[in-house]
């Protein structure tokens, strides 16, 4: 059978430091080779989709969370959030002193001190593992990099936000904005305690998927998705056979059909040769 596979990209593709072991992209293209189909599924937006991701080599990509497909180039859908709810946003981070960004497809866009923060945590990272600072730097610092500062924020190409270390409690911008995002916890792990991503609600992994199945007339049953963060949750339920990766978070695992090695442990690598995809 033809199988359709879904690829998160933070912790399962990438790992903390933001570099895809090599095993990973053997998998990848081994499997394509094959003739299964490999889609990335992800939170991040395409302008945090660098270089290195893209030239794996990949039949195309859900982003934003699934607010945006693109099959082969062309986009298949993709929601942006609205000027009346980034304003609201904006302004109650602005007034709580919370650093984020806004996501879109054309660039990053810092709110606060953003840009200057990422650059800390890139620093201290690499000062706490200076054994590894090369490859931290590689994979980390085009974050930083693709941020733009002194833009107009309040724009209609966003797709959604993130926020770091915020001294206001998840809870309470969950209550805040529980009428206009989706709030969780942030997928990146560099980022720290209390960073989280705000997306539109009603909008996930899973509703891409389905969205994409239909249009290529592929079925459930032809469907993998590996994954490690709370934004994967509805994928994994979704498709035939949800795997978590060994670095998952407990809610995730828990929700998985199965659980490979993590991500930094050749886990895509293992469990595709498990399930014949390569």
């Amino acid at each position: 059978m033809r199988h359709i596979i879904f690829l998160d990209v933070d912790g399962t593709l990438v790992d903390d430091h933001g570099n895809i072991p090599e095993s990973a992209k053997r998998a990848v293209r081994q499997a394509r080779q094959n003739g299964h189909l490999v889609f990335l599924s992800t939170g991040r937006s395409k302008a945090e989709l660098f270089s290195d991701i893209l030239d794996v080599g990949f039949d195309g990509i859900i982003g934003a969370a699934g607010g945006y497909i693109e099959l082969e180039e062309k986009v298949l859908y993709h929601q942006q959030v609205s000027t009346d709810d980034l304003s609201h946003l904006i302004s109650f981070f602005t007034e709580h002193g919370i650093d984020f960004y806004l996501e879109s497809n054309d660039g990053l866009f810092a709110g606060g001190n953003a840009k200057a923060r990422v650059a800390t945590m890139i620093d201290e990272l690499m000062a706490d593992n200076p054994e590894a600072s090369a490859t931290i730097e590689r994979g980390l610092k085009p974050f930083h990099d693709a941020m733009m500062e002194g833009v107009d924020l309040v724009r209609p190409d966003v797709n959604k936000i993130s926020f770091l270390g915020s001294s206001v409690p998840l809870d309470v911008i969950q209550q805040e904005f529980a009428s206009r995002f989706t709030v969780i916890p942030s997928t990146v792990a560099v980022f720290g305690a209390n960073s989280g991503e705000l997306s539109i609600p009603g909008v996930n992994k899973a509703t891409a998927i389905a969205t994409l199945l239909e249009h290529l007339g592929l079925e459930r049953a032809q469907t993998f998705a590996y994954g490690d963060g709370l934004n994967d949750i509805e994928m994994l339920e979704y498709v035939k056979v949800g795997v978590a990766m060994g670095n998952a978070k407990p809610e995730v695992k828990r929700v998985a059909d199965d659980v490979t090695d993590a991500c930094d442990q050749d886990g895509l690598f293992n469990s595709f040769r498990k399930y014949g995809l390569m």
